[in-house]
């Protein structure tokens, strides 16, 4: 056990130095950790030899990480982006392996060696796009919105795949048919059961669950393991449980504070899933591979992204929202690599198909990394190039962003709307002023949204809770909250996200007033001094107006 902790503290510590250097020489952190894999590994040094406790962890990180994903797709955006992102996911699958098997075939494989490897490089890795979304802070945009949905399509088809190969080596006992049927009764269960959660239990659990925040958080970890482990043991994937038990949540109150207060979480997590998946790539089994591993890396980095704009261009989106959605397919995905080793293990394919796929794992990861996290740089420079996959009426992105600036119209924001803060939110409104109020007791969000507020359920505590937020649209943000180091705590977290709006906080003595102005607060609330000013002028008016009558 010691020495597993041992080794344990040393990953950590290796992967935090390898990071500092990444971070200085502005490399991204999904490839220091990477290397930090492969040097730990057997391909390097040796030193990792506790895999089991590794593999949990990044076990348990890939499933907060897909249950996050699964938070923010909700009914709403179901209907919205259902289509697309089929669409887009069925028809990439079908590109990739089509030609992918021509290539293949090209460089003399069998067919089924070309198969297998076909269907391998349709697998985009939705772990580590999710990843560099979210660090980029697009995992809301249209472009990431549209990338996740035919990423789970990915998965699902990832899944049906897997399913099909193993009914194939016991097809003595059960056969295809009968395990596509079971599927489709599995599915359809599933589905059936987690309706009746989200409309009879879930906003009834949440609402009790939501006055610990602690309790909140362990919750949702809890529910979304449960998930994933149930998938699993139905025959889906830990990722589409995951990423159904976040969905599952999507529709409540309580969503954004708990996908906020994940996030560090999740980050620390994935540090173990790209780390394992370093130490376990193995370059014994290169071989002669090295020349077909670069075709199929160009096909991978380029013909992927061509086919998802020109679908996409075609069901009436943008060429910038096409091409930033495609670079998310420009790689292959951990999945491939465990696809092509089942194939082994049935006897279907030799390991130097294992060594091929592996090697154009590794480049498209690295490669395709880059071109996300510098994507719209890289559009700037050959945006002229990309009209022909651009209608001239790009009729579904320009409805979908009046639909959006419909529900996310607010001019002001409003945190605390207890009776100071809903009394001003009433009058705000009652002059036409759109506003959004934020408040982190249950109690008071249920109240307030049965007086006609619209209202999140969200803490000004929490730092990431303002990226939930339309901050470009904002004009005004008000806190009415009493304390002085939350509200300080608050701007900071604001200019953090880009905040170039104005702000008004709430102080209750002279001293916070004082601190409130010298950190830039626009304008200081004073609730008591106001008030008292006030009943003060009416009854002096009053007095006045007394001593003239006779």
């Amino acid at each position: 056990m010691s020495e597993n902790y041992q080794q344990f503290a040393a990953l950590l510590a290796i992967a935090a130095i390898i990071g500092v250097i990444a971070v200085r020489l502005r490399q991204p952190l999904i490839i220091a950790f990477l290397m930090t894999g492969i040097l730990v590994g057997p391909a390097a040094l040796g030193w990792v030899e506790s895999h089991d406790q590794i593999d949990l962890l990044a076990q348990v990180g890939v499933t907060v990480l897909l249950f996050v994903v699964g938070l923010k797709l909700d009914l709403h955006l179901v209907k919205n982006l259902g289509p697309v992102a089929l669409a887009t996911g069925l028809g990439q699958l079908a590109f990739t392996i089509v030609f992918g098997y021509l290539i293949a075939i090209a460089f003399g494989m069998t067919h089924v060696k070309a198969l297998y490897v076909a269907v391998a490089l349709t697998f985009s890795s939705t772990i580590i796009i999710v990843k560099l979304l979210s660090d980029k802070r697009e995992i809301d945009s249209l472009h990431g919105r549209i990338a996740m949905g035919f990423l789970i399509v990915q998965d699902i088809a990832v899944v049906i795949a897997m399913m099909l190969l193993g009914s194939h080596a016991a097809s003595g006992e059960h056969g295809l048919l009968l395990n596509a049927a079971l599927l489709v009764l599995k599915i359809g269960g599933a589905g059936a059961v987690i309706a009746l959660l989200m409309r009879y239990v879930l906003p009834r659990l949440l609402h009790q669950l939501a006055r610990s925040q602690e309790l909140l958080l362990i919750f949702a970890i809890a529910w979304g393991t449960a998930f994933a482990a149930l998938g699993e043991v139905l025959g889906f994937s830990k990722e589409v449980g995951a990423f159904l038990a976040g969905f599952s949540l999507a529709s409540t109150t309580y969503r954004e504070a708990i996908s906020t207060r994940l996030v560090s979480i999740r980050d620390f997590l994935l540090l173990f899933f790209f780390v394992d998946m370093g130490s376990r790539l193995d370059f014994s089994t290169l071989g002669q591979e090295l020349p077909a591993a670069g075709a199929f890396s160009l096909f991978v980095l380029i013909g992927n992204p061509l086919i998802v704009m020109a679908i996409m261009g075609y069901m009436g989106y943008r060429k910038r929202t096409g091409f930033l959605a495609g670079l998310t397919v420009a790689q292959i995905s951990e999945f491939s690599i465990i696809f092509v080793a089942m194939g082994i293990t049935l006897g279907h394919v030799g390991v130097e198909t294992l060594g091929l796929v592996t090697l154009v794992g590794l480049v498209t990861i690295t490669l395709s990394t880059y071109l996300i996290l510098y994507s719209h740089q890289l559009y700037g420079r050959i945006a002229r190039w990309l009209d022909v996959f651009e209608r001239a009426n790009p009729f579904r992105e320009l409805a979908m962003e009046r639909r959006q600036a419909a529900s996310d119209a607010a001019d002001v924001v409003i945190y605390g709307l207890g009776r100071y803060g809903a009394r001003l939110a009433s009058q705000l409104q009652a002059q036409d002023v759109r506003v959004l109020g934020v408040d982190f007791d249950p109690e008071a969000v249920r109240q307030r949204r049965r007086q006609g507020f619209k209202v999140n359920f969200g803490d000004a505590e929490d730092p990431e809770f303002p990226q939930a937020l339309p901050l470009g649209r904002l004009r005004w943000i008000v806190s009415t909250l009493p304390q002085a180091e939350i509200n300080l705590a608050l701007l900071k977290a604001l200019r953090h996200h880009g905040y170039g709006g104005r702000v008004a906080m709430a102080a209750h003595s002279d001293s916070d007033s004082r601190a409130l102005a010298a950190a830039g607060v626009d304008r200081v609330l004073s609730p008591y001094s106001d008030a008292a000013d006030f009943a003060a002028r009416t009854i002096a008016g009053d007095l006045a107006t007394m001593k003239r009558q006779p």
